[in-house]
């Protein structure tokens, strides 16, 4: 059988609309009150919906995401949180730099004693890449 040559050309300017960071609504993140500071609790929030898109292709990067904390004085409002995740969907940022940046703003927003961030982010081009990045006081 003859070698066939395709003509890839029809995808070189091929680029879907992204948003820049700007689009992730940080501002929407609320606390509750946590009633029994000094009692330590470890809570996990898990999600397997969470979408962003590479920078460069526009194309979508989905993953699964374990958000583990110990309070201190606040607790995440969950709606909150959802409605900050489901922000990220169309916004163009690399994996590893979206997971730590879930850290710091959630860290930032309820200023808890320990806190993990875990992204299992499926395979394109058969590569997978898992991201961990942890807080402490």
């Amino acid at each position: 059988m003859g070698k066939v040559n395709v003509d890839h050309s029809k995808y070189q300017n091929i680029r879907f609309d992204i948003q820049d960071e700007s689009a992730i609504m940080t501002d929407i993140l609320e606390t509750i009150p946590y009633e029994y500071p000094g009692k330590e609790v470890e809570i996990e929030i898990p999600t397997n919906e969470f979408t962003s898109v590479c920078p460069w292709s526009g194309l979508p990067d989905f993953a699964e995401i374990m958000i583990s904390f110990v309070p201190n004085h606040d607790l995440i409002e969950m709606k909150s949180l959802k409605y900050y995740l489901t922000s990220y969907r169309n916004v163009g940022i690399y994996q590893e730099h979206a997971t730590r940046r879930i850290l710091e703003e959630v860290v930032a927003a309820i200023k808890p004693k320990r806190m993990k961030v875990e992204a299992l982010w499926n395979p394109r081009g058969g590569l997978g890449t898992r991201v961990v990045t942890e807080y402490t006081e």
